[in-house]
């Protein structure tokens, strides 16, 4: 009978792989974007003078706080890398989103599963002459330096399949990658950066859950995303084969306005079990990068039975303007 032997919560941001006297490469684009979500409403990064305290941001800014909460997170993902080769899984369960790297505006699935034999990574392309130099190690923190196949156990995703079906979740099933012109697309970042910084491209089998947390007007609820881990949960009880299962939530926090209120109080709830405070917020709280956070709901249910234990590692929020963008930055592991 499979048992879940390990859970890992981990954000991916592009700034944890980006130096941090390069961040402001991010910060130009808080700058250039037309509107962020705060709260339920959306400001642009000059409106959001008006409503953060600059002068507390602006403190918290600064080359040696970012030095050191990168080394932090660094520390981090080392130590998830470690313990992940640790347990040695024979199969991972990542949740994650999509962020137009698989889906477009064709089609945008609330949830799929895949359950083909492998997905291809695609090699960086280095020489992209829009790729600026700091970024590279960015890219290569998602994607390899040459096409990678990364196998997929595809008959225990069929199986995950049947249980949500049976539980009434009107899945989307995938069993080969999205193509375009060019081909077979990418693997989304949200899963590469786990086989990248974590496995070193170890290639343990693997069931990629995507669930359109990022785009209107399909999001799938908090709870939505805690219930379908409840009934991945019962599909990995009733499968028959002698399977160490381990569960990977990838992304958030709270991104690209940081709230470190609500980024405790949703890791509170999760540390304390307590699924009414998971999921009692609305989708206008779950909105752009923050969104992801369901993720890690979606992963809690998958986790809620399983006896393990959550440890956070770290909270880190990362900084990168006066009117506090960034990524709040977290790390945690179900032992």
């Amino acid at each position: 009978m499979a048992e879940i032997v390990l859970g890992i919560g981990t954000s991916h941001s592009p700034m944890l792989s980006l130096a941090p006297a390069h961040w402001d490469i991010r910060t130009a684009a808080d700058r250039a974007a037309p509107a962020h979500p705060y709260r339920g409403e959306m400001y642009s990064f000059e409106e959001l003078k008006s409503v953060r305290d600059t002068a507390h941001y602006t403190a918290l800014d600064t080359p040696e706080n970012r030095e050191a909460r990168y080394a932090a997170c660094q520390r981090h993902l080392d130590e998830l890398a470690r313990k992940l080769a640790e347990v040695d899984p024979d199969v991972l369960i990542i949740v994650g989103d999509d962020q137009k790297e698989w889906f477009f505006d064709d089609v945008q699935p609330a949830f799929v599963i895949y359950h083909g034999s492998s997905i291809r990574a695609l090699a960086v392309d280095a020489s992209d002459p829009d790729l600026p130099p700091p970024m590279l190690p960015v890219r290569l923190s998602y994607w390899p330096a040459e096409d990678t196949d990364y196998p997929v156990d595809g008959a225990f995703a069929e199986h995950i399949i049947l249980q949500t079906i049976e539980d009434r979740f009107d899945v989307t099933s995938s069993r080969r990658p999205p193509a375009d012109a060019h081909g077979p697309r990418t693997i989304g970042h949200a899963f590469g950066f786990i086989y990248r910084r974590l496995l070193e491209d170890r290639p343990i089998p693997f069931v990629p859950i995507l669930i359109n947390t990022y785009f209107p007007p399909n999001q799938p609820t908090a709870a939505r995303c805690h219930e379908i881990g409840r009934s991945v949960a019962r599909a990995v009880k009733s499968w028959e084969a002698d399977t160490r299962v381990a569960v990977i939530a990838s992304g958030g926090l709270t991104h690209f306005v940081i709230d470190e209120e609500f980024d405790r109080k949703l890791l509170d709830a999760m540390l304390a079990g307590d699924r009414a405070a998971m999921t009692e917020d609305g989708n206008e709280a779950f909105q752009s990068g923050t969104s992801e956070i369901k993720n890690w709901i979606a992963a809690c249910g998958i986790l809620e039975d399983s006896g393990l234990d959550m440890t956070l590692l770290d909270y880190v929020p990362c900084y990168r303007s006066e009117v506090g963008t960034g990524t709040g930055m977290a790390f945690a592991t179900w032992t």
